[in-house]
């Protein structure tokens, strides 16, 4: 069975169509279906179309229960920002499915078990962690699996800590670790492969103008998404007045 495993797809319809572009029998979602991107409905039911395995990430349980996100200082006002566009597109029954998603799973690729988790398995809603295997050494301790799928970084990286495999395959929608391409990972007999794909990231942009967002947030967001990564625009917090 070929496993796709995406996450952080924050509603980019236009990266999830390339990413699903990728031949598959299921796919795995590690939350943040939802959040800052200008197409959460849309995504949200592509998504369903297929066999879907998915947790919950802490935008999906933002848009669906009316919390705070308790994303990044720096990125909260972009939260704040498109917060709306969420609330308005979703139906009751993409707050329903969203709300009812589980914090963690597991399944079964090959002969390999992964656990599933959007942050880390002792906070898998909101705590932080990169490509750092001394960090995730208290978090891979006594795990009942042999592999961890996670995200909410939105950084790609593949670890090997202390016998157990750390995976994120990075951000469908919202790339930070310099690579605008959708990111996401392919597991095919137990094996994981980490993978990029090429979106039309201006046709997202064109959505974001569309929609009612703020504009000094649209502009942001617009260049986090070409060249993928954070940069001093991010933390202006004050330009969320701006005109839009």
């Amino acid at each position: 069975m070929r496993t796709l495993v995406v996450s952080d797809i924050h509603g980019n319809l236009a990266a999830l169509e390339a990413v699903l572009d990728e031949p598959c029998d299921r796919v795995v979602c590690l939350g943040d279906i939802v959040g800052y991107g200008p197409e959460p409905a849309a995504s949200l039911r592509l998504l369903r179309t297929h066999d879907l395995i998915a947790v919950q990430g802490n935008h999906d349980r933002a848009a669906s229960q009316g919390v705070p996100p308790r994303c990044s200082a720096r990125f909260q006002w972009l939260a704040d920002a498109t917060a709306p566009t969420s609330r308005g597109q979703l139906s009751a029954d993409d707050r329903s499915f969203l709300s009812a998603l589980p914090h963690w799973g597991v399944v079964e690729c090959g002969r390999s078990r992964f656990m599933l988790v959007h942050a880390t398995p002792s906070d898998p809603l909101y705590r932080y962690l990169g490509p750092d295997p001394i960090s995730w050494r208290e978090e891979v301790r006594g795990l009942e699996a042999k592999a961890l799928l996670t995200g909410h970084t939105h950084i790609q990286f593949d670890l090997l800590v202390d016998g157990v495999r750390v995976v994120n395959p990075g951000s469908v929608g919202q790339p930070k670790d310099g690579d605008p391409r959708a990111a996401y990972a392919v597991i095919e007999d137990g094996e994981v492969i980490l993978k990029r794909a090429a979106y039309d990231v201006e046709r997202t942009i064109r959505a974001y103008e569309r929609s009612r967002v703020n504009g000094a947030a649209v502009s942001a967001l617009a260049a986090l998404l070409r060249v993928g990564r954070v940069g001093e625009w991010i933390g202006s917090a004050d330009r969320a007045a701006g005109p839009g």
